[in-house]
């Protein structure tokens, strides 16, 4: 009985870590370095559900579902210019936003330029040498998605 109880529980604590995931910068970095049929798999053993696929002019962009509805990963793929594919990591909590920006300052990552995006949400710039993160607010009155992009 009670190992029919603990392994329940370790099935239970399996399925809350694997709905609950988040991806570290160096991930998301790692990703940029995989093909799309690469990160195709790699979803998928991570259980994100695919999302959409959008076939622009110049780009391929692929997004994939977390378990849980609670974050969405998409890979940019640009035909021409290559140094352009980014990963994209959308989530719903702003304090993964300010683990996120922690991680990256500790990381010798440095604030270099904000804006807006297209859509009105405000964004930081970061770069380290030649690495290029990008951290992007939800709208003003809003509080979500917030993005992490990593750029190639």
């Amino acid at each position: 009985m009670r190992k029919i109880l603990g392994l329940l529980l370790f099935s239970v604590v399996l399925n809350i870590q694997v709905s609950a995931q988040t991806f570290t910068v160096e991930q998301l970095k790692g990703f940029n370095k995989l093909t799309m049929d690469e990160f195709k798999k790699e979803m998928k053993q991570l259980q994100f559900k695919f999302y959409d696929r959008t076939e622009g002019l110049s780009f391929l962009l692929t997004e994939y579902e977390a378990p849980d509805y609670s974050s969405k990963i998409g890979k940019f793929e640009y035909k021409e210019e290559k140094s352009e594919d980014r990963i994209e990591f959308e989530f719903k909590d702003k304090k993964e936003y300010d683990q996120y920006l922690k991680l990256i300052l500790a990381a010798g990552y440095k604030e270099t330029e904000k804006g807006k995006i297209i859509t009105k949400e405000p964004y930081t710039d970061y770069f380290r040498n030649k690495e290029h993160i990008r951290l992007i607010l939800s709208k003003a009155g809003q509080n979500t998605p917030y993005t992490i992009i990593v750029f190639k």
